[in-house]
């Protein structure tokens, strides 16, 4: 039997000890550099969410507003609409692991005035708001990108005081933050703008919005009916010849009082085809033509212009100063600030609302009907009857938007015309001891169907007018109440009213007695055309 020798069997075991440092390091070098890799993808990332959290922002201006746009880490991809102090909405516009909160801040007001001035401005900054908004995402994303891989190079210099390695850590926070934005992209949902969630005072948007649109649709009504209702207007004048006096006021003065337009543009045919039909000799407007008296408002009143007679306008609360200087711009126009002008046959005075009280929470009647509001109203009445008597001549008509002015100006003229209460009233002014003939004052409705609050109730407003004829001796002969119905319907009515004379004294005493209180005889209302 064959004896290995300790010198043959001794190259073995140095080999296997040699191969098993050799897979000893190997192992260790692949564990190292796979630590090395996880630390590097780890220190990135920690890189990246505090780049993200500290720098992750950007200032933009969207329309009027200054707005900051920020990107920060999330469980779930959404955008959040920020807006103090009302509260925030919340849209689940993408997917991904970046949120995306826009929060307007100020209004810049230096575009807010530049806005307000051009009557284009709305509609133009309308237009630029999703560009504006496009930039600032483009702006924030480039930036965003910069603070994340700026952030895990830093990290990295300060965990393994190697450029190498830094460089790596930046290398996988741009591959992080190129493939969140690649996903953010591709998940995009613009159709989730419909249906936001609400926190704080914005949860009572969704109504807000739905009575908006429910508007929206109901004011367009107004285009489909507006050829009937003008063609309605064009028919019922064939019935005005039929009603009492008709023979009589051929020869007199035709008023057309209008009130309270609110910006309805559906008012100006309407108007016009009253203006042509009934040969009216000039048009008296009580005030409200607008809504806020703004800038932009302005360019409604240019339909006067078109009318073709005489337009006697006096300021209602919603109007301003802005708004009273574009309506004596217009061909025709005559504003009246406490002034008595001679207008188509008649001594016309009339005088401003002395408030300006646009804001449309405010109760048509109302502005506030505290003591002092109703003695700052009565105190304009009061105002105008000293112009009247100052000027030497007493006046046919007296203007005034609320009829809480007419009562300083009973006996001052015979007839007061006035609107506020977007519905029509008929009222004489008491018989007094200094006053033997009282005033009648007759309260326009809404020419404008009130405006957009019009339609905000179940059964909208109508919108209403009055032919007023004048006999010769500029005395209110007759008046014509128009009336059409309001969004959507077709329907005209007139109701033609005799104003009686006052009847003589039956006392045969010296000293006369004052007359009594005239009497109104309305006659029959005119069934409405077809539709």
């Amino acid at each position: 039997m064959d004896h290995v020798t300790p010198q043959e069997d001794e190259p073995k075991p140095r080999r296997a000890r040699m191969w098993s440092a050799v897979r000893r390091a190997a192992a260790s070098r692949f564990t190292r550099r796979t630590g090395v890799f996880f630390a590097i993808i780890g220190v990135a990332l920690v890189g990246l969410v505090v780049g993200v959290l500290l720098g992750a922002r950007a200032q933009t201006d969207i329309g009027p507003f200054q707005a900051e746009m920020s990107l920060r880490p999330a469980t779930s991809g959404e955008t959040e609409v920020v807006v103090p102090p009302l509260g925030a909405l919340h849209i689940d516009s993408h997917d991904g692991p970046l949120r995306l909160t826009v929060r307007l801040g100020a209004l810049d007001q230096g575009r807010t005035q530049a806005l307000i001035s051009d009557p284009s401005g709305i509609t133009r900054a309308s237009q630029t708001v999703v560009d504006d908004l496009q930039a600032g995402i483009l702006r924030l994303g480039f930036r965003t990108v910069s603070v994340s891989v700026l952030g895990a190079v830093v990290i990295g210099l300060l965990v393994f005081r190697s450029t190498r390695r830094a460089a790596w850590c930046g290398g996988v926070a741009l591959a992080v933050t190129a493939s969140t934005f690649g996903i953010a992209a591709g998940t995009i949902r613009p159709d989730s703008i419909e249906q936001p969630r609400y926190e704080g005072l914005l949860v009572n948007a969704p109504a807000i919005v739905g009575d908006a649109r429910r508007i929206a649709q109901d004011y367009g009504k107004y285009a489909d009916q507006l050829k009937a209702i003008v063609a309605n207007v064009s028919r019922i004048y064939t019935t005005v010849n039929k009603l009492p006096i008709s023979d009589q006021v051929d020869g007199g003065i035709r008023i057309l009082h209008v009130s309270d337009l609110h910006l309805n543009p559906s008012a100006w045919p309407t108007i016009r085809t009253v203006v042509e039909q009934f040969d009216i000799d000039a048009v008296i407007d009580t005030g409200d033509i607008t809504d806020w008296g703004s800038e932009p408002e302005a360019t409604y009143v240019g339909s006067i212009s078109l009318l073709g007679v005489p337009y006697v306008y006096i300021r209602g609360n919603h109007d301003s100063a802005v708004t009273a200087a574009a309506v004596g711009r217009q061909r025709d126009a005559i504003v009246l600030e406490n002034r008595v002008v001679d207008v188509a046959g008649l001594r016309i005075a009339g005088i401003g609302d002395p408030r300006f009280t646009p804001d449309k929470e405010t109760s048509p009647t109302g502005s506030g009907r505290s003591r002092q509001v109703i003695e700052q109203v009565y105190d304009a009445g009061a105002r105008l009857a000293a112009t009247i008597k100052a000027s030497g001549k007493p006046a046919d008509v007296c203007l005034v938007h609320d009829p809480e002015s007419a009562p300083a100006l009973n006996g001052v003229c015979p007839t007061i015309l006035a609107g506020h209460l977007h519905h029509r009233e008929i009222r004489m002014l008491p018989t007094l001891p200094n006053v033997p003939n009282p005033s009648r004052v007759l309260v326009e409705g809404s020419t404008g169907g009130a405006g957009l609050r019009g339609l905000e109730g179940e059964q909208p407003t109508p919108l209403q007018m009055s032919v007023l004829y004048f006999d010769d001796a500029k005395k209110l002969q007759a008046y014509d109440d128009i009336q059409l119905g309001g969004t959507g319907q077709a329907q005209v009515t007139l109701n033609r009213t005799v104003v009686e004379r006052p009847r003589p004294s039956t006392s045969t005493g010296p000293t006369p007695t004052s007359s009594p209180t005239p009497t109104l005889s309305p006659t029959p209302t005119v069934p409405p055309p077809g539709n």
